[in-house]
């Protein structure tokens, strides 16, 4: 039993739509098959994060050429675009001419962005099928507002649809899901209303989990998660509107693989440093590993450069921010097992690349950058001991 065939509507309408159908379209079938060979989720997420940044290996790559040929150039092309400005301050098209001169001599700043931008929807896509079925509890999220009876019927019915999700009902079979309100979002008070969950092409989701084994197990749970005594919410999905005011109704459909394990992680789709007072080493030990592969990946960007004090400062913080973010961040662990096998993928790319040669103008100036530096390092002679520091210390 195979939803893979059906028909897909697709509305490129907004971003969320585009990262729907990649992930829908790219990202489950390459899934499925890694699934198809090692029955390991945590495997098959190792599998499709390698994958997918060996197909952006050259955009990525583009950006990390760019951004180190930058470094090297932006001391150097500063100072001639303000000598130019100067020089032709009084001629505004001889100025553009010589600027466009030293942009194709050296680069424009802006040549590593675009491989970053096209590449970011695939990125995203990931992200989110990582954060969906199997590896966490869907939710499907519905905003709603209760008038007055007097009001409500001068208030056109608009049907609301969510956005689509995969939602795997076995290891292998996947169906987009969809929550509708036929009415709209907008109720009456004494009013009720059933979401209906189904498929794109109209079939129900109580149906599709009919046919399936254990099927019972993926029913959705309800709960209104704000305004409980605006609207109540039974278990078949019906809406009843108590009184006037805003109300968000909740159905969550259990992820497959959402409480599988994979090495050290109890549970993929767990989420959160503590849970009840405890703490979650397995998420400690994940968001320590994405701060410490963050970080060697800053500092292999900078092998071979000519020391820059801001720089380094921002290198040791950044990761040390990040890395406190995420721990009360609520990430499932799959997608914090993602990010971790990223971060290495990138380290390991930044140090190969940092290992290139350069183009004959880059290098000499980053020579003549290196010798500028050492002969000012032994200039300024030994470092001053601080009062803290120990004997011996430079």
């Amino acid at each position: 039993m195979r939803w893979r065939g059906l028909a897909p509507l697709v509305h490129f309408g907004s971003p969320t739509a585009v990262i729907g159908y990649i992930s829908d379209n790219l990202l489950l079938p390459i899934l499925d098959f890694f699934y198809g060979l090692v029955p390991s989720y945590g495997l098959a997420i190792i599998s499709l994060t390698v994958v997918i940044r060996l197909a952006l290996f050259p955009l990525s790559a583009g950006s990390i050429r760019s951004a180190r040929r930058m470094r090297i150039a932006q001391p150097v092309m500063q100072k001639r675009q303000a000598e130019i400005k100067a020089r032709y301050a009084n001629n505004p098209q001889q100025q553009q001419q010589e600027l466009g001169k030293l942009m194709k001599e050296f680069g424009s700043p802006l040549a590593g962005c675009l491989p970053l931008l096209v590449q970011m929807p695939i990125l995203f896509a990931l992200f989110a099928t990582l954060r969906g079925s199997p590896f966490a509890d869907v939710p499907y999220t519905l905003n709603l507002k209760v008038l007055p009876s007097d009001q409500i019927a001068a208030v056109e019915p608009k049907p609301f649809n969510s956005p689509s999700h995969s939602i795997f009902v076995t290891e292998t079979q996947h169906v987009p899901v969809i929550a509708s309100l036929d009415q709209g979002t907008k109720l009456g008070v004494g009013d009720s209303a059933q979401v209906k969950l189904h498929t794109k092409t109209g079939d129900s989701f109580d149906s599709v989990i009919a046919g399936v084994e254990n099927g019972e197990a993926y029913k959705p749970s309800w709960s209104v998660t704000k305004g409980g005594e605006v609207v109540s919410v039974a278990e078949d999905g019906t809406i009843t509107a108590l009184a006037a005011g805003d109300a968000v109704v909740e159905a969550k459909i259990p992820g497959l693989a959402a409480r599988s394990g994979f090495l050290f992680i109890k549970a993929l789709g767990q989420v959160g440093f503590m849970t009840d007072g405890a703490v979650n080493w397995d998420i400690a030990i994940l968001v320590g590993a994405f701060g410490a592969s963050l970080f060697i990946s800053q500092i292999l960007s900078g092998m071979g450069m000519p020391p820059n004090p801001q720089q380094s400062t921002a290198n040791k913080i950044t990761p040390v921010m990040i890395t406190g973010m995420f721990l009360f961040f609520p990430l499932p662990a799959g997608v914090l097992l993602y990010m971790v096998v990223a971060n290495v993928f990138q380290a390991t790319q930044t140090f190969l690349l940092s290992r290139e040669s350069l183009p004959d103008n880059l290098q000499q100036i980053l020579d003549q950058q290196l010798a500028q530096q050492t002969v000012t390092a032994t200039a300024s002679g030994p470092a001053t001991r601080l009062p803290f520091e120990p004997k011996g210390k430079k």
